[in-house]
């Protein structure tokens, strides 16, 4: 049945609609294959700010000079920046009604990430069930790779997070 709203709306009022985030429990179906736009450039503020906010003041991540002189040839970004860049890209789809992340496991970085670069990332679902200890809730184990604008493989990682079972419950709870 059509609703005659855009996907990824729905009605609060009349001639009101609101913009959904996160799919819900039963649309995280595992083998569904989430591709995230839009990408993401990398930039030198990012750069600083997460090494500056880590505390990770290594002179790969911080001295151009330092770093023009490694197998690099310039600044590498830090590992954490691209995984918290790769993982927030990822909330508006998977994860945008998480009450709870549980785990982000088997962590791999498979390529440099520079200034400038620009990240692609898709999630695929792994599995989903119902929380044995939260009723009202489900969980959701998805594989997350990240890839840059030349299409090389530069992150991959599993995350487990909560959602909540009845989305729409969720959603008239918090307003969204």
């Amino acid at each position: 049945m059509s609703t005659g709203l855009p996907h990824g709306y729905r009605q609060i009022g009349r001639d009101r609609i609101r913009e959904s985030v996160g799919l819900s429990y039963l649309a995280l179906a595992p083998g569904l294959v989430i591709e995230h736009r839009p990408g993401r450039t990398v930039t030198e503020l990012d750069s600083l700010l997460g090494a500056a906010l880590s505390g990770n003041v290594a002179p790969i991540h911080t001295d151009a000079h330092y770093s023009s002189q490694t197998q690099w040839g310039r600044i590498l970004v830090c590992s954490g920046v691209t995984l918290n860049l790769v993982a927030g890209m990822t909330v508006r789809s998977i994860s945008g009604l998480t009450t709870a992340n549980l785990a982000v496991d088997r962590v791999r970085f498979t390529g440099p990430v520079h200034i400038g670069d620009t990240l692609y990332a898709e999630s695929k679902i792994l599995t989903r069930r119902a929380s044995e200890s939260r009723p009202d809730t489900g969980i959701i184990t998805c594989h997350t790779t990240a890839r840059n604008q030349n299409n090389t493989n530069v992150l991959v990682f599993t995350r487990t997070f909560l959602v909540p079972l009845d989305e729409d419950a969720a959603r008239d709870a918090t307003h969204y």
